[in-house]
Protein backbone atom coordinates (compact mmCIF):
# COMPACT_ATOMS: atom_id res chain seq x y z
CA UNK A 1 0.00 0.00 0.00
CA UNK A 2 1.64 3.49 -1.04
CA UNK A 3 0.72 7.17 -1.55
CA UNK A 4 2.27 9.83 -3.35
CA UNK A 5 0.91 12.32 -0.61
CA UNK A 6 3.80 12.76 1.88
CA UNK A 7 1.58 12.64 4.87
CA UNK A 8 0.80 9.25 3.95
CA UNK A 9 3.45 7.49 3.36
CA UNK A 10 7.20 7.21 3.87
CA UNK A 11 9.45 6.65 0.79
CA UNK A 12 10.81 3.10 0.57
CA UNK A 13 14.54 2.62 -0.31
CA UNK A 14 15.47 1.13 -3.55
CA UNK A 15 18.60 0.35 -5.67
CA UNK A 16 16.89 2.98 -8.10
CA UNK A 17 15.65 5.35 -5.49
CA UNK A 18 12.23 4.12 -6.27
CA UNK A 19 9.51 3.18 -3.56
CA UNK A 20 9.73 -0.20 -1.95
CA UNK A 21 5.54 -0.98 -0.83
CA UNK A 22 4.59 -2.73 1.56
CA UNK A 23 4.87 -6.37 1.39
CA UNK A 24 6.40 -6.47 -1.75
CA UNK A 25 7.04 -9.87 -2.57
CA UNK A 26 10.34 -11.50 -4.34
CA UNK A 27 10.39 -11.35 -7.96
CA UNK A 28 10.19 -15.01 -9.37
CA UNK A 29 13.98 -16.23 -10.41
CA UNK A 30 15.45 -13.12 -8.75
CA UNK A 31 19.09 -14.33 -6.73
CA UNK A 32 17.46 -11.53 -3.91
CA UNK A 33 16.71 -13.35 -0.56
CA UNK A 34 14.86 -11.20 1.92
CA UNK A 35 15.78 -11.33 5.14
CA UNK A 36 12.36 -10.56 6.14
CA UNK A 37 10.54 -13.04 4.18
CA UNK A 38 8.68 -13.92 7.33
CA UNK A 39 7.92 -10.35 7.71
CA UNK A 40 5.20 -9.29 5.47
CA UNK A 41 6.22 -5.43 6.25
CA UNK A 42 8.04 -5.12 2.70
CA UNK A 43 11.11 -6.69 0.42
CA UNK A 44 14.03 -5.24 1.26
CA UNK A 45 15.84 -4.30 -1.95
CA UNK A 46 19.01 -4.04 -0.11
CA UNK A 47 19.69 -7.47 0.58
CA UNK A 48 22.37 -8.97 -0.28
CA UNK A 49 22.38 -11.56 -3.40
CA UNK A 50 22.41 -15.21 -2.79
CA UNK A 51 21.66 -14.59 1.16
CA UNK A 52 18.88 -17.10 1.59
CA UNK A 53 15.70 -16.30 3.41
CA UNK A 54 15.66 -16.27 7.57
CA UNK A 55 19.65 -15.28 7.15
CA UNK A 56 20.78 -11.92 9.07
CA UNK A 57 21.03 -8.45 7.32
CA UNK A 58 24.54 -7.52 6.00
CA UNK A 59 25.62 -4.53 5.17
CA UNK A 60 27.57 -3.96 1.75
CA UNK A 61 30.99 -3.05 2.45
CA UNK A 62 31.33 0.42 1.38
CA UNK A 63 31.97 3.90 2.60
CA UNK A 64 29.09 5.60 0.44
CA UNK A 65 26.01 4.12 3.00
CA UNK A 66 23.56 5.75 5.15
CA UNK A 67 24.89 5.43 8.90
CA UNK A 68 22.72 6.63 12.03
CA UNK A 69 25.08 9.37 12.35
CA UNK A 70 24.19 10.58 8.48
CA UNK A 71 20.33 10.33 9.52
CA UNK A 72 21.06 12.36 13.11
CA UNK A 73 22.90 15.04 11.31
CA UNK A 74 20.59 15.48 9.11
CA UNK A 75 17.62 15.39 11.14
CA UNK A 76 19.35 17.90 13.39
CA UNK A 77 20.01 20.30 10.14
CA UNK A 78 16.34 20.36 9.10
CA UNK A 79 14.91 20.66 12.80
CA UNK A 80 17.53 23.23 13.46
CA UNK A 81 16.47 25.03 10.60
CA UNK A 82 12.66 24.90 11.18
CA UNK A 83 13.62 26.35 14.94
CA UNK A 84 15.71 29.01 13.98
CA UNK A 85 12.58 29.95 11.24
CA UNK A 86 10.34 30.11 14.09
CA UNK A 87 12.82 31.92 16.30
CA UNK A 88 12.78 34.73 13.91
CA UNK A 89 9.39 35.10 12.79
CA UNK A 90 8.42 34.98 16.85
CA UNK A 91 10.79 38.20 17.24
CA UNK A 92 10.42 39.79 14.08
CA UNK A 93 6.65 39.47 13.35
CA UNK A 94 4.31 40.94 16.29
CA UNK A 95 1.05 38.93 16.26
CA UNK A 96 -1.30 40.68 13.35
CA UNK A 97 -3.37 40.51 10.68
CA UNK A 98 -0.22 41.10 8.57
CA UNK A 99 1.80 38.08 10.37
CA UNK A 100 -1.04 35.79 9.75
CA UNK A 101 -0.32 36.40 6.33
CA UNK A 102 2.74 35.88 6.51
CA UNK A 103 2.00 32.49 8.59
CA UNK A 104 -0.14 31.04 5.67
CA UNK A 105 1.12 32.04 2.70
CA UNK A 106 4.54 30.30 4.19
CA UNK A 107 2.74 27.30 5.27
CA UNK A 108 1.22 27.36 1.43
CA UNK A 109 4.79 27.05 0.67
CA UNK A 110 6.49 24.52 2.77
CA UNK A 111 3.38 22.31 1.44
CA UNK A 112 4.05 22.91 -1.96
CA UNK A 113 7.74 22.43 -1.53
CA UNK A 114 7.02 18.84 0.13
CA UNK A 115 4.94 18.18 -2.02
CA UNK A 116 7.25 18.29 -4.70
CA UNK A 117 9.90 16.73 -3.13
CA UNK A 118 7.47 13.58 -2.68
CA UNK A 119 7.15 13.23 -6.31
CA UNK A 120 10.78 13.90 -6.95
CA UNK A 121 12.90 10.50 -7.06
CA UNK A 122 15.85 11.74 -5.30
CA UNK A 123 15.98 13.59 -2.38
CA UNK A 124 17.07 17.18 -2.84
CA UNK A 125 18.41 18.73 0.75
CA UNK A 126 17.44 22.72 -1.00
CA UNK A 127 13.74 21.03 -1.08
CA UNK A 128 13.85 19.56 2.53
CA UNK A 129 15.65 22.72 4.06
CA UNK A 130 13.21 25.47 2.26
CA UNK A 131 10.52 23.67 3.31
CA UNK A 132 11.78 23.38 7.05
CA UNK A 133 12.55 27.27 6.54
CA UNK A 134 8.79 28.15 5.82
CA UNK A 135 7.61 25.39 8.14
CA UNK A 136 9.45 27.58 11.18
CA UNK A 137 7.93 30.90 9.69
CA UNK A 138 4.45 29.43 10.10
CA UNK A 139 5.23 27.50 13.33
CA UNK A 140 6.73 30.57 14.59
CA UNK A 141 3.49 32.57 14.32
CA UNK A 142 1.48 30.13 15.04
CA UNK A 143 3.33 29.72 18.25
CA UNK A 144 3.54 33.23 19.26
CA UNK A 145 -0.89 33.13 18.89
CA UNK A 146 -1.01 30.70 20.97
CA UNK A 147 1.26 32.26 23.33
CA UNK A 148 -0.29 35.54 23.58
CA UNK A 149 -3.78 34.01 24.56
CA UNK A 150 -2.07 30.59 26.49
CA UNK A 151 0.95 31.99 28.53
CA UNK A 152 3.78 28.78 28.35
CA UNK A 153 1.23 26.79 25.77
CA UNK A 154 4.35 26.52 23.11
CA UNK A 155 6.92 25.28 25.54
CA UNK A 156 4.50 22.77 26.90
CA UNK A 157 3.63 21.67 23.38
CA UNK A 158 7.35 21.42 22.70
CA UNK A 159 7.98 19.28 25.92
CA UNK A 160 4.92 16.90 24.72
CA UNK A 161 6.41 16.43 21.47
CA UNK A 162 9.38 15.34 23.09
CA UNK A 163 7.09 13.31 25.69
CA UNK A 164 5.75 11.32 22.61
CA UNK A 165 8.76 11.08 20.36
CA UNK A 166 10.69 9.56 23.29
CA UNK A 167 7.77 7.46 24.45
CA UNK A 168 7.30 5.88 20.76
CA UNK A 169 10.96 5.55 20.43
CA UNK A 170 11.00 3.42 23.45
CA UNK A 171 8.40 1.57 22.82
CA UNK A 172 9.60 0.55 19.66
CA UNK A 173 13.07 -0.55 20.68
CA UNK A 174 11.37 -3.10 23.26
CA UNK A 175 10.10 -4.68 20.04
CA UNK A 176 6.25 -3.64 21.42
CA UNK A 177 5.44 -2.75 17.98
CA UNK A 178 6.04 -4.59 15.05
CA UNK A 179 5.69 -2.58 11.77
CA UNK A 180 4.19 -5.04 9.54
CA UNK A 181 2.53 -4.49 5.94
CA UNK A 182 -0.81 -4.90 8.13
CA UNK A 183 0.06 -2.50 10.91
CA UNK A 184 0.69 -0.10 7.90
CA UNK A 185 -2.18 -0.60 5.81
CA UNK A 186 -4.68 -0.44 9.01
CA UNK A 187 -3.30 2.81 10.25
CA UNK A 188 -2.89 4.62 6.82
CA UNK A 189 -6.60 3.84 6.44
CA UNK A 190 -7.03 5.23 9.58
CA UNK A 191 -4.91 8.19 9.04
CA UNK A 192 -6.75 8.88 5.36
CA UNK A 193 -10.16 9.00 7.01
CA UNK A 194 -9.09 10.91 9.69
CA UNK A 195 -7.61 13.77 7.12
CA UNK A 196 -11.25 13.20 5.09
CA UNK A 197 -13.32 14.12 8.37
CA UNK A 198 -10.87 16.96 9.29
CA UNK A 199 -11.64 18.12 4.98
CA UNK A 200 -15.36 17.58 5.78
CA UNK A 201 -15.34 19.70 8.95
CA UNK A 202 -13.55 22.08 7.73
CA UNK A 203 -16.08 22.78 4.76
CA UNK A 204 -19.09 22.60 7.21
CA UNK A 205 -17.12 25.49 9.09
CA UNK A 206 -16.49 27.61 6.63
CA UNK A 207 -19.93 27.28 5.59
CA UNK A 208 -21.21 27.95 8.67
CA UNK A 209 -23.36 24.65 9.12
CA UNK A 210 -20.58 23.57 11.95
CA UNK A 211 -20.30 26.19 14.62
CA UNK A 212 -17.45 26.70 17.04
CA UNK A 213 -15.35 24.85 14.77
CA UNK A 214 -17.26 21.70 14.75
CA UNK A 215 -14.80 18.61 16.00
CA UNK A 216 -11.80 21.00 15.90
CA UNK A 217 -13.64 22.94 18.93
CA UNK A 218 -11.84 23.71 21.89
CA UNK A 219 -14.26 21.49 23.88
CA UNK A 220 -14.20 17.76 24.83
CA UNK A 221 -14.90 16.82 21.31
CA UNK A 222 -12.40 18.94 20.45
CA UNK A 223 -9.65 17.74 22.90
CA UNK A 224 -10.54 13.87 21.99
CA UNK A 225 -9.86 14.91 18.07
CA UNK A 226 -6.67 16.15 18.93
CA UNK A 227 -5.68 13.24 21.30
CA UNK A 228 -6.37 10.61 18.13
CA UNK A 229 -4.54 13.30 15.42
CA UNK A 230 -1.26 12.64 18.49
CA UNK A 231 -1.77 9.06 18.16
CA UNK A 232 -1.68 9.25 14.57
CA UNK A 233 1.55 11.30 14.95
CA UNK A 234 3.25 8.47 16.57
CA UNK A 235 2.44 5.91 14.34
CA UNK A 236 3.97 7.79 11.79
CA UNK A 237 7.17 8.08 14.06
CA UNK A 238 6.87 3.92 13.82
CA UNK A 239 7.20 4.30 10.03
CA UNK A 240 10.19 6.45 10.26
CA UNK A 241 12.04 4.54 12.60
CA UNK A 242 11.43 1.28 10.29
CA UNK A 243 12.58 2.99 7.18
CA UNK A 244 15.38 4.20 8.73
CA UNK A 245 16.37 1.09 10.92
CA UNK A 246 16.32 -0.66 7.24
CA UNK A 247 18.09 1.55 5.34
CA UNK A 248 20.96 1.22 7.56
CA UNK A 249 20.75 -2.07 7.87
CA UNK A 250 20.98 -2.95 4.30
CA UNK A 251 23.04 0.05 3.04
CA UNK A 252 21.34 2.68 1.76
CA UNK A 253 22.56 5.45 -0.32
CA UNK A 254 23.98 7.94 2.44
CA UNK A 255 21.55 10.96 0.39
CA UNK A 256 18.76 8.84 1.64
CA UNK A 257 19.55 9.83 5.08
CA UNK A 258 17.40 13.38 3.92
CA UNK A 259 14.40 11.29 3.20
CA UNK A 260 14.62 10.05 7.07
CA UNK A 261 15.38 13.56 7.93
CA UNK A 262 12.34 14.91 5.77
CA UNK A 263 9.68 12.12 6.74
CA UNK A 264 11.17 13.21 10.98
CA UNK A 265 10.74 16.99 10.82
CA UNK A 266 7.05 16.31 8.69
CA UNK A 267 5.83 14.13 12.06
CA UNK A 268 7.32 16.27 14.43
CA UNK A 269 5.47 18.94 13.50
CA UNK A 270 2.31 17.26 12.90
CA UNK A 271 2.92 16.36 16.62
CA UNK A 272 4.08 19.64 17.89
CA UNK A 273 0.88 21.55 16.31
CA UNK A 274 -1.26 19.14 17.41
CA UNK A 275 0.00 19.25 20.76
CA UNK A 276 -0.01 22.92 20.70
CA UNK A 277 -3.94 22.54 20.15
CA UNK A 278 -4.58 20.33 22.65
CA UNK A 279 -2.61 22.14 25.67
CA UNK A 280 -4.58 25.60 24.48
CA UNK A 281 -7.88 23.08 24.98
CA UNK A 282 -7.16 21.89 28.62
CA UNK A 283 -5.77 25.69 29.26
CA UNK A 284 -9.49 26.84 28.43
CA UNK A 285 -10.95 24.54 30.32
CA UNK A 286 -9.09 25.21 33.89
Amino acid sequence: MRSSNPVFSRRGFSRDNGYAGFGTAPQAGSAQGNPYAQNPYAQNPYAQQGVQAGAPPQTPVTTDRMTMDDVVTRSALTLGTVAVGAVLAWALLPVSTTSYGLAIGSALIAFVLAMVQSFKRTPSPALILGYAAFEGVFLGVLSEMYNSRWSGAPFQAVLGTMAVSGATLLVYKAGWIRVTARYARIGLTIAMAFVAVMVVNLLLVAFGVAEDGGLRSFGPLGALVGIIAILLGAFFLTLDFKQIEDGIAYGAPRNESWLAAFGLTMTLVWIYVEMLRLVAIFSSND
